[in-house]
């Protein structure tokens, strides 16, 4: 693949995180390519990596996004904590755009939820009559895997909320779809300290 020259490559990176932010995609991919038909770049151009859009995204909405993105931003914070508390004494930790900060409205709050006992975290939800969806999300991991693994889906405060549920006897990690690396996962201590931060 023949790599654009740096400052039309800059200009991708640029028209892709824009791209996210005002048609509200969730999807590197998507954007990316989008960003390219965009600019007239031939099909053998090589993409240019999720963590320099991400690092654009969070420009352009620091930028451009104004009190909005601040504000929207702040109550997906605060929904994570609230679902983290609610959920406790599950080990739960918050991932993703919300963690990151570069999130758009689209945007929902992504948990990872630790456990020995997959089903305890569905009667925890039955028992005390919060309604939710059930699913599974596939991820890649650390171990070069792919695992799907079960995801509860739910509403908190008016913000939509995913929850994947990973079982502790497997050591392998998920998979960042921005870095390629291991996924970072926000603590509720660390989740509190952003969400007083503010």
């Amino acid at each position: 693949m023949a790599k654009p020259h740096s400052s039309l490559h800059e200009e991708w990176v640029n028209a892709a995180a824009q791209l996210m932010c005002s048609l509200h995609l969730t999807d590197y991919q998507q954007a990316k390519l989008k960003a390219r038909d965009q600019l007239g770049l031939g099909a053998d151009a090589a993409l240019p990596d999720n963590q320099s859009i991400e690092t654009a995204v969070l420009a352009y909405q620091r930028l451009f996004g104004g009190a909005a993105y601040a504000q929207r931003l702040q109550r997906l914070r605060a929904t994570a904590l609230h679902a983290m508390r609610w959920l406790h004494p599950l080990d739960v930790r918050l991932v993703g755009a919300v963690a990151t900060g570069a999130i758009n409205d689209a945007h929902r709050v992504q948990l990872h939820a630790l456990t020995d006992d997959v089903e305890a975290v569905d009667f925890q939800f039955l028992d005390r009559g919060m309604p939710f969806a059930q699913g599974e999300r596939r991820y890649r991991m650390t171990d070069g895997r792919q695992r799907a693994v079960p995801l509860l889906q739910f509403s908190a405060d008016g913000i939509g909320v995913d929850l994947a549920v990973f079982t502790r006897d497997r050591p392998a990690q998920p998979l960042s779809p921005v870095t390629g690396r291991a996924a970072k996962r926000l603590r509720m201590g660390e989740v509190e300290a952003l969400v007083q931060r503010a």
